[in-house]
């Protein structure tokens, strides 16, 4: 099935939590979540009216979609409880965090699903940090596959 991960979200920020939320969505995008025509760029989740929201999610047009195509840069709700909505919403008003989405895939029910984290952006030096570490874990995978 189609996974997609938003590779740029765990170098831009610290995730600390993670949550899985299901997602609003028309015929033609579930089609194209399908078909892996899904773009992360700058996506972001906010609050409206104590409803969480994903903004900047490209989900390319149906390629066999007519009339009803959707809108490929659509806001769409994502779907989560009561108490985890509250728990986001309560971490968001401490400075500095954000949600972003991490993963979009198709359950085994066959409904898509999006991982989202609750971030904390990361600064220069702790970006550095993450290049560095990721190079030495390569190396050691390098070496010991010889």
């Amino acid at each position: 099935m189609a996974e997609q991960k938003n590779r740029s979200a765990f170098y831009e920020y610290a995730i600390e939590d993670k949550f899985i939320a299901g997602m609003v969505l028309t015929g033609t995008e579930i089609k194209s979540i399908r078909a892996g025509k899904v773009s992360f760029n700058d996506s972001f989740c906010y609050f409206h009216k104590d409803e969480l929201y994903v903004k900047s999610l490209h989900i390319s047009e149906y390629s066999h979609g007519t009339y009803a195509n959707h809108d490929p840069l659509r806001e769409r709700k994502l779907l989560l409880t009561k108490r985890e909505l509250r728990k986001l919403q309560n971490k968001l008003k401490d400075k500095g965090y954000t949600i972003v989405p991490l993963k979009i895939f198709i359950s085994d029910k066959g409904y898509a699903k999006m991982e989202i984290g609750l971030g904390k952006g990361k600064k220069l030096h702790d970006k550095r940090d993450s290049i560095k570490q990721r190079e030495a874990e390569r190396e050691l995978r390098r070496n010991f596959k010889v």
